[in-house]
């Protein structure tokens, strides 16, 4: 089989997961050092994507992705490409839909069902154990597509470049809120793209950021992403001491990741940014609640998961029907415990 010249890289549509497939896309990389990789997602990932020397070029997604026209589009855009394989990360068909028509030689990823299987020239089953499936690291399930290609590993860690401009950006945001380069701040993630379920209390957030502002000398910077303005909102309204709420408007990605960066350690849901925390090598407490671990269960040594043992949990659902009792029973106390472990003195030094 020919080595191929231009590769395609349908990205995943979560941030985490998108963080997640850095190891991924290194290992292609190194596969293949004289092909020519774009990768294709939303727009607003391009500032995360481009600046990493496995990226050669960005795609934009048409959002959304389904329908006539938006797939009508991105069949376009695939075929201007002359691409000779399709890595499609993402398990949806709409995902695989663009290179089936487009007509992309080799089109790898995850099969399920019938559907999926014929959009795919080339596909892996999901991961099982007694014929079950299971959850799987996201990390570890995207590095198997990638030797499936014959590519090596080349590490399992995960790869952001911050840049300057998005540091300079975000300087000048917390000086408008007083706070300048030696502050040590605690970066509070109060929100979560998926939905209300994955979502720790608002005056839980609060009263945790509350005590460690006290005892360790940190100012809280609450910094909730596109749609989620209102959590951060709620949990200042319920603190005391004094803190930054980045909205108005919200930061990028980019920015974001210079955030997180800045950031002595991280209070985050398991969104986005707490996969930022983990790349950029940034302590960080994570409450669990709907979700399962096993699909980000890497990389412990700087990241404590904290869950509560209850019957319904991992469910899996977006909003919880009765009264969310794997985040409600989570109190407060064991997340500023598991903060201040990684706070080693009584006082944050700047």
């Amino acid at each position: 089989m020919s080595t191929p010249k231009n590769i395609h890289v349908r990205l995943p549509n979560w941030v985490g997961d998108l963080v997640m497939c850095t190891p991924a896309l290194r290992a292609l990389r190194h596969g293949f050092p004289d092909a020519n990789i774009t990768v294709e997602g939303r727009s607003f990932m391009r500032g995360l994507m481009e600046p990493l020397e496995t990226v050669d070029d960005f795609l934009d997604t048409p959002s959304p992705e389904r329908g006539v026209r938006p797939m009508l589009k991105r069949v376009r855009s695939l075929r201007r490409g002359d691409f000779d394989l399709s890595l499609v990360l993402p398990d949806s068909h709409s995902s695989a839909m663009g290179p089936f028509l487009a007509r992309i030689p080799r089109r790898l990823g995850y099969s399920f069902d019938p559907g999926r299987r014929l959009l795919l020239t080339e596909r892996l089953a999901p991961h099982q154990e007694n014929g079950k499936r299971v959850p799987i690291s996201m990390i570890e399930r995207y590095l198997k597509l990638t030797r499936h290609l014959g590519c090596q590993d080349q590490g399992d860690e995960m790869t952001l470049v911050v840049t300057d401009e998005s540091r300079s950006a975000v300087a000048t945001r917390l000086a408008q809120h007083a706070i300048d380069e030696n502050q040590p701040i605690l970066l509070c993630i109060t929100g979560a793209s998926y939905g209300a379920s994955k979502m720790w209390p608002a005056e839980y957030f609060a009263e945790a950021a509350d005590a460690l502002g006290k005892r360790h000398g940190l100012r809280t910077v609450l910094a909730p992403g596109p749609g989620e303005e209102s959590t951060g909102s709620q949990v200042g309204e319920h603190m005391h001491e004094p803190c930054a709420v980045l909205l108005d408007p919200v930061l990028n990605l980019a920015q974001m990741a210079a955030l997180v960066e800045r950031a002595r350690v991280v209070i985050s849901n398991d969104t986005g940014p707490r996969s930022m925390a983990v790349a950029l090598g940034i302590p960080c407490v994570v409450p669990f609640g709907p979700t399962d671990q096993r699909y980000t269960n890497h990389h412990l040594e700087n990241q404590t998961l904290l869950s509560e043992d209850v019957d319904c949990a991992p469910c899996g659902l977006k909003t919880c029907p009765i009264d969310h009792p794997c985040m409600r029973d989570l109190l407060p106390e064991r997340i500023i415990e598991a903060t201040s472990a990684y706070l080693t003195a009584e006082k944050v030094t700047p």
